[in-house]
């Protein structure tokens, strides 16, 4: 296997592995939404749950964040050269992790379990930032290059 179909696969199954942990999170949080949300032993029990799996996703996510920014830079640099379009993707990665991180700082870590359901749909519209940024970059990436 050659060096650029090396890049391209950890490129791709990075990505990928993030994407995967923004839906296993969501598809967590939907699960656990009742417990959540409901009385405060049961509250208690899947907070916990809730927090060893975001360390988990968190470490899963990271290291695919990596790896996607590392081999994109590095197939930029030999393949593909710097254009336009590899800025923007650029950009737009940096923009989706700062609206993920802001978001996550200023509207998720402040919720304590259990809590009302108006406050965990903070949650959802996480995802939705995660995922419509997700559609963007695949959309410039794939169809507007």
């Amino acid at each position: 296997m050659d060096f650029h179909a090396l890049l391209r696969l950890v490129h791709i199954t990075g990505f990928a592995a993030w994407f995967g942990t923004i839906l296993a999170t969501l598809f967590l949080l939907k699960t656990l939404e009742a417990g959540l949300t409901g009385e405060k032993k049961q509250a208690e029990e899947h907070s916990l749950l809730l927090r060893r799996f975001i360390k988990l996703e968190t470490k899963v996510a990271d290291v695919a964040v990596i790896s996607v920014l590392l081999s994109g830079l590095l197939l930029a640099h030999f393949y593909e050269g710097w254009t336009p379009w590899v800025f923007a993707k650029i950009g737009l990665m940096i923009l989706q992790i700062a609206f993920t991180m802001g978001y996550i700082v200023k509207a998720i870590q402040p919720i304590s379990y259990p809590c009302d359901t108006a406050k965990y749909r903070a949650w959802y519209r996480l995802f939705a930032i995660s995922l419509s940024m997700f559609a963007i970059v695949l959309l410039v990436t794939f169809f507007l290059r």
